[in-house]
């Protein structure tokens, strides 16, 4: 019996402290949002840089 309390004991303590183990699932969890940012990316600059001199050359316009 004193063997079965001190495991549940040692199970509590870690689950007190936080599990540090970085499991298969986490690895497809962080796949599954990164590959998508790298993917996009370049495509997202490439839209705000559009974007940021279409201001400027608007901005121009304004001042004339």
């Amino acid at each position: 019996m004193s063997e079965r309390w001190e495991k549940k004991k040692e199970i509590r303590k870690n689950k007190r402290k936080g599990n540090d183990q970085y499991t298969f699932g986490d690895f497809v969890f962080e796949v599954f949002f990164w590959v998508p940012e790298i993917l996009f990316l370049p495509f997202r600059m490439l839209f705000w840089l559009v974007r940021g001199i279409g201001r400027v050359i608007g901005s121009l316009f304004d001042g004339i």
